[in-house]
């Protein structure tokens, strides 16, 4: 399968000579393509990022927010599963949502995926710089963190471009890094340093929302789970690159979100119980509380062995971003969709596609720019990043509910038979209310910081229809659209044959 041309196992096709001769190498086993989506996913960041404003906002037992989107998220796995084992075409999300329903809704679809990954790496580059000026004690003024975010990012694209066996080997150190940081971390605070009981998860130790009810309160608290669990994603978005990849990418990505999921419990079950006065975190009292609870618990060389193992993580979680970014980039630019698109979709000897990885790098650094000369503007184009994510997910199960409705029985090597349709339509229903809990108005005075999120996803989704129907990008590709049906009948009349 190695001297395949792009997408030759699923139809693809480009009008583009130099794309079309152009080809990936499948060098990324099952371990290290679930270890990139593992990263990409990062328990350790979502913990560290939100620890303190869920446990602000909720209590101690938002921490269950973290099994039920891990069990949503499950649900979308499967169907994205499903779909890659039909269609393991480079790129995610763009080209399943095409061959699911057609061009022009898969462009949106796509689009708003696109600039909620660059500010997703955005986001990460800029919070992993605190950690490096922690590190190394310097002050993390607006200027040294623009440098030490354009270091970071020109760091990471370096590795990229270098080949994909080493992301992937990047990818599995930064895994195990993980593992320690979260689960073996976690572990050891229960055993040692352990200073709460385990009912502890039930108290809500006297937090109400201002309507009295905690019932708000404990759902004002679901982005802790919500914005941990996407990234596993990332395994299909390389799925030229991957040996097998109808069979492994949707093992990968159920066990990212399975292991993601184990391991941000016991990284939030250890810091909860090893807290020496948990009822101050909760009041909001101690506000960063996982270097407070970190001291007590190791002291200062164990918490910046911590801080070491942590950023290590981080920029593999950034390598995983980029490396699902550009592969966005170089499937939108194989079916023409992008200006210079013979430019972006051109892959180096390294099987990389280098320019694609240039722009993955460039796009976040503007970003990084932005957030320099106006710090505060760092929660705002990052708060609309979940919520992006989540509706460009639920655009592919819903287009793949729409094609089970019409008969439509997924083909590739790996499926759920049956239980398809109602785990579809379960999954769905949660994304629904996901996006419902992400865009509720935030509780400030400003109307424009209350209504960032659909401010933000306004503007991306407005900006891509302008786009769509003026310069007509959609136009210029003959690449299949909308052949679900079609296809998983032509795959199983192959089989049968052979």
């Amino acid at each position: 399968m190695n001297d395949l041309p792009i997408g030759e196992n699923v139809g693809q096709e480009t009008s583009s000579s130099s794309v079309q001769n152009s080809q990936f190498e499948r060098s990324i086993g099952l371990i290290s393509n679930f270890s990139l989506g593992f990263t990409y996913l990062s328990p350790l960041t979502a913990v560290y990022s939100l620890f303190a404003l869920a446990i602000t906002l909720a209590g101690p037992p938002s921490i269950w927010w973290i099994m039920i989107a891990a069990f949503g998220q499950l649900l979308v796995a499967i169907v994205f599963g499903e779909t890659a084992s039909q269609y393991p075409i480079t790129g995610g999300l763009y080209p399943w949502a095409r061959r699911l329903w057609g061009r022009k809704y898969a462009w949106m679809a796509a689009w708003v995926y696109l600039w909620a990954l660059v500010v997703t790496v955005t986001s990460i580059a800029e919070y992993s710089a605190g950690f490096v000026a922690s590190l190394f004690q310097y002050e993390p003024t607006a200027m040294n963190c623009l440098l030490t975010t354009i270091v970071l990012l020109i760091l990471c694209m370096v590795v990229n471009m270098s080949g994909t066996k080493n992301l992937a080997r990047v990818a599995r150190i930064g895994f195990w890094c993980e593992i320690v940081s979260v689960i073996a971390l976690g572990i050891y605070l229960l055993i040692f340093h352990r200073a709460q009981p385990f009912s502890i998860v039930f108290d809500t130790m006297g937090v109400l929302a201002q309507d009295g009810s905690y019932t708000t309160a404990f759902f004002s608290a679901s982005l802790l789970g919500l914005f941990m669990f996407f990234g596993f994603e990332a395994c299909g978005n390389v799925a030229e690159e991957v040996k097998n990849p109808s069979r492994q990418i949707p093992v990968a990505m159920i066990l990212s979100i399975v292991f993601g999921c184990i391991s941000a419990m016991v990284s939030v079950l250890g810091y909860l119980l090893a807290s020496p006065n948990l009822q101050a975190i909760v009041n909001g009292q101690v506000t960063d509380p996982i270097p407070f609870i970190l001291r007590d618990a190791l002291g200062t060389h164990g918490a910046n062995l911590f801080i070491v193992i942590a950023i290590i993580a981080m920029l593999s979680c950034i390598l995983s971003l980029q490396a699902a970014l550009s592969r966005l980039l170089f499937s939108f630019a194989r079916d023409q969709m992008l200006p210079g698109n013979k430019w972006i979709a051109k892959l180096s000897k390294q099987n990389v596609p280098d320019n694609a990885m240039i722009l993955s790098c460039l796009l976040p650094l503007i970003f990084c720019v932005v957030v320099y000369f106006s710090p505060d503007n760092l929660a705002r184009i990052t708060a609309f990043a979940v919520i992006g994510i989540y509706v460009s997910f639920q655009m592919v199960v819903f287009a793949a509910l729409k094609n089970r409705l019409k008969g439509w029985k997924p083909a590739g090597e790996w499926s759920v038979g049956t239980w398809g349709l109602p785990i579809n339509a379960l999954a769905l229903a949660y994304g629904v209310v996901a996006i419902y809990l992400l865009a509720q108005p935030a509780d400030v005075p400003s109307f424009f910081d209350r209504w960032i999120v659909l401010i933000g996803l306004a503007f991306v989704i407005i900006s891509g229809l302008l786009y769509m129907f003026i310069a007509k990008p959609y136009g210029k590709s003959q690449a299949p659209e909308n052949d679900a049906i079609a296809h998983a009948a032509e795959l199983r009349q192959k089989r049968n044959a052979a």
